[in-house]
């Protein structure tokens, strides 16, 4: 891959990583429910599936996915019902909210978060096959094996994405934790958190 194509690949990338998408949505659902660590933790863990989609991709696992429809749809309800889970959860902390009594989040939570951010993505079957559609248009032939490639633009992606996402996760939490020193307005960031994780599970099931 060339100097000018790298930096061609990067910008696009930039530009993909801004848009929100679905995996923006669950960061900032558990940025205003649980706080900045949980919103960074699951800009991580989407990461984490970007990286499994990466190496997928680099082995040519998508061709073997198409032909198995069944496997992404066992994948896509599973993911699907983690999500209501959340809302639920959410549902019942925001129940459970008083003044003497807020929301706790400890290191539970967090490794929660991230194991539900890597599913996530895991679930949404359309990312790699935007893998497949996106990368070989920045390929160049003669120079490293197409895998190789495909490993290093996914490297760069989610370099890319973790820092924007990243940002996206600090920025809500630290706007959650601002507003949530009255109970009442807390209450009603876990229910928009709760919309949110039933919103990207509805998505999953019927987006096909």
């Amino acid at each position: 891959m060339d100097v000018s194509t790298l930096i061609a690949f990067v910008a696009a990338c930039a530009v993909i990583s801004i848009v929100p998408g679905p995996d923006m949505m669950f960061i900032v659902a558990n940025g205003v429910a649980r706080g900045r660590a949980a919103g960074v933790v699951a800009a991580v863990g989407m990461s984490t599936g970007m990286a499994v989609h990466t190496v997928a991709a680099a082995l040519g696992l998508g061709a073997l996915l198409q032909a198995a429809p069944m496997v992404l749809d066992a994948v896509r309800i599973v993911g699907a019902v983690f999500l209501c889970w959340l809302a639920i959860s959410a549902l019942r902390s925001a129940r459970t909210v008083t003044e003497t009594a807020p929301a706790r989040f400890g290191g539970h939570s967090l490794r929660r978060t991230y194991a539900m951010a890597t599913l996530t993505n895991l679930a949404n079957p359309k990312v790699i096959f935007f893998y497949i559609a996106f990368f070989p248009q920045f390929v160049t032939e003669g120079g490293w094996p197409t895998p190789v490639q495909f490993l290093l633009m996914g490297a760069i992606l989610i370099i890319v994405g973790l820092t924007v996402d990243a940002s996206v996760g600090l920025a809500a939490g630290t706007l959650s934790q601002l507003l949530r020193r009255r109970p009442a307005v807390q209450r009603w960031l876990n229910r928009v958190s709760a919309a949110i994780f039933g919103g990207l599970a509805v998505r999953l099931v019927v987006d096909r």
